[in-house]
Parts: C-alpha cells; structure tokens; sequence
C-alpha cells in the first residue's frame, strides 16, 4: 500500500512538472508568434523607407549623413537574424526615422508634397500598427518572463534553458523624446 502511495505521489508530481513545462514552453511561443506579427509590420516599414527617402533627397540634397543613416539602419534592421537583434535595430531605425521628422520640418514644400504627405500618412498607420504589435508583444513578454522567474515554474525553467527575454521599448533616445512636451508653431 505504502509503495502505491509514493508511486502515485511520484506520478503527480512528474504530470505537475510536465505541466509546468508545458505552459513555460506555451508562453515562449506565444512571445515568439506576438513577434511574428511585428515582423509583419517591420517588412512594411522596411517597404516605404526607401520611398520616403527618395521623396526627401530630392528636396533635402544636403542631408545626405540623415538619409545615409536612415538607409544603413534600415539594412541593419532587415539583416537582423534574432528577436534581440531586430528589437535593438529596430529602435535604431526608429531614431534615425524621428531625425527625418525634424529635418522635414525645414522644408515646407516637401511638406506640402502629396507623395510625401501620403509616404507619412502610411508610415504614420504602420508606426501605430508597430505599437499595437509592440504592446501585445511586451505583454506575452512580461507573461513569459513572471512565469520563468515565479516560483515554482522557476525551478523547471532554469533547468530547461527558459531564461527572461528583453521587452521592445523605445529606447533611451525616444523616451527622451516622449518626455519633453511638443513644439508648437505658427
């Protein structure tokens, strides 16, 4: 009777382990696939850059360095093979983009060119549509890390190789930027 009850206990305990597992391994998928749908709209970011550079240097000649940097950082962020690499590649592209804004601000005809006005109304749609994907994808993030480092799901994590994953945040450069108040001029 005795070994019965220790070989059931034994039997609960590897179908809690399993189960434990099981949901570590759900919740890094579930991270993985919330990054797939980011993918989606990085490729169509990576689409309308090279428009919407093409649309600057022919108003903004002398901006080369700006226009030079958006196109190396769009390379980088295309070439980028890990969700890590492509989170840290994709705020460089970010950055670089957010430079392009205050150098337009110089031009008023190119801002008045409705190639460039629709360029920046769809990259505007794919940036809102990159933070929604963005915000699904730190949830799944944050849901997967609480579950690696929560007791006792930590125990069967850091023996299976699950380990916390970085957040796609903006960055210490667009965090400064959201901070400081909006330039308004007439």
């Amino acid at each position: 009777m005795a070994v019965l009850i220790v070989v059931g206990i034994l039997v609960l305990l590897v179908i809690w382990i399993i189960g434990l597992y099981n949901g570590l391994v759900r919740l890094r998928n579930r991270r993985q696939n919330a990054f797939a749908d980011i993918d989606v709209q990085l490729r169509q970011r990576h689409d309308l850059v090279p428009q919407l550079v093409e649309t600057v240097k022919g108003y903004a000649t002398h901006e080369r360095e700006l226009l030079t940097k958006i196109t190396e950082a769009r390379s980088a962020a295309m070439s980028a093979t890990t969700i890590d690499g492509k989170i840290v590649a994709e705020q460089q592209l970010s950055n670089a983009l957010a430079g392009l804004k205050v150098q337009v601000e110089a031009y008023p005809d190119l801002k008045a060119n409705q190639n460039f006005l629709q360029l920046q109304e769809e990259l505007s749609d794919i940036e809102n549509k990159l933070a929604a994907s963005r915000r699904f994808f730190n949830g799944a993030t944050t849901e997967y890390n609480n579950a690696v480092e929560s007791f006792p799901s930590n125990l069967i994590a850091k023996n299976f190789g699950f380990n916390r994953e970085i957040m796609f945040d903006l960055g210490t450069d667009n965090r400064k930027q959201m901070e400081e108040p909006p330039k308004i001029q007439f």
